[in-house]
């Protein structure tokens, strides 16, 4: 069988963990919780503008453009999420992975996931008050699934990382809740094998399957957090949009809106690629709406995708806590 065969019952039992992890603990007052802060963590799918404002990983047209600003603008909160080098609680950055450096586009001075929970608890005490979001994954999938075509590993070795990386991510949930955290929202690796890039280097399955291991391997090791954690499942968001757009409003599940080639190693795919955070309305395939497309890259979604997962991520928060 391929990998899509098998999709449908390992994505079921992620699926289910993730339920367990939605459905526990919290009050019975809808909307009760009245942040005090919000804060990022993760890679460019959660980068509230490291590089700058007009660098976000995705059509940079002034639009609200991460699921973390929607949910941000959702509850009302005026002043976006500030990132780290300027001072504020936005650690995400593009192109990180959970506990490896470089990152997956060989930038050393990237932080790590687990060097943004050090840099985030290094700040001061996590409030009760305070919301969590953070994402993470595709940055160590894209270089596992690197490592594989440059003939340094097999694809077994890489599922095998995966996993382990799947619990190391865990591991840092799991640590932001004994440092006092009482609101997290957890989000895993979208399913790669949808990506642009998937169908590029013909390893769609082969990057559906190390996505589903990566993510089992995640929600097992936080299923006791339901208390704290809530998770918010991309992968099956993701696969609906993709497979059938125009059910969503959308037009084009396969391909990339934009057109900003990066000379450099950009998103960790190649060098001369397609790289989001480059991207402007004006950097777009000529005569597309690209509020249509799911992907702005061959891995970073456009900002209608980004706002109707935050629309779904701050209406599973909202209802929890």
């Amino acid at each position: 069988m391929t990998g899509r065969m098998f999709r449908r019952p390992l994505l079921s039992a992620v699926a289910l963990l993730g339920l367990l992890l939605a459905s526990c603990g919290g009050g019975t007052t809808v909307g009760a919780l009245v942040p005090l802060r919000f804060i990022s963590l993760g890679d460019g799918m959660s980068d509230v503008g490291q590089k700058g404002s007009s660098a976000k990983y995705s059509v940079n047209d002034g639009t609200v453009t991460t699921w973390v600003d929607q949910i941000v603008s959702s509850y009302g909160v005026t002043d976006p999420v500030t990132p780290s080098s300027s001072g504020g609680m936005g650690f995400a950055q593009g192109n990180v992975r959970i506990n490896i450096s470089p990152d997956a586009a060989g930038n050393t001075a990237t932080l790590t996931i687990t060097q943004q929970a050090d840099a985030l608890l290094a700040s001061g005490p996590i409030s009760s008050r305070d919301v969590i979001l953070i994402n993470g994954g595709v940055g160590d999938i894209v270089a596992e699934m690197s490592a594989v075509l440059a003939g340094a590993q097999t694809e077994a070795q890489m599922v095998a990382n995966l996993k382990g990386l799947g619990k190391a991510y865990g591991k840092q949930v799991r640590r932001l809740v004994e440092a006092g955290a009482k609101h997290i929202v957890v989000v895993g690796a979208f399913d790669l094998g949808r990506s642009p890039w998937a169908a590029a280097i013909d390893k769609v399955a082969v990057l559906t399957n190390a996505s589903i291991e990566f993510d089992t391997a995640f929600v097992v090791s936080i299923v006791d957090l339901g208390n704290q954690v809530l998770y918010v499942d991309l992968a099956n968001f993701v696969n609906a949009y993709a497979l059938s757009p125009t059910t969503y409003g959308f037009t084009n599940g396969t391909n990339a809106a934009c057109t900003s080639v990066d000379p450099g190693p950009g998103i960790g795919i190649g060098v001369n690629q397609v790289n989001a955070s480059l991207c402007s309305a004006t950097t777009v395939v000529a005569g597309a709406d690209y509020n249509t497309y799911v992907f702005a890259d061959a891995l970073h979604f456009t900002p209608a995708l980004q706002r109707a997962f935050g629309v779904i991520a701050y209406s599973r928060l909202a209802a929890r806590w």
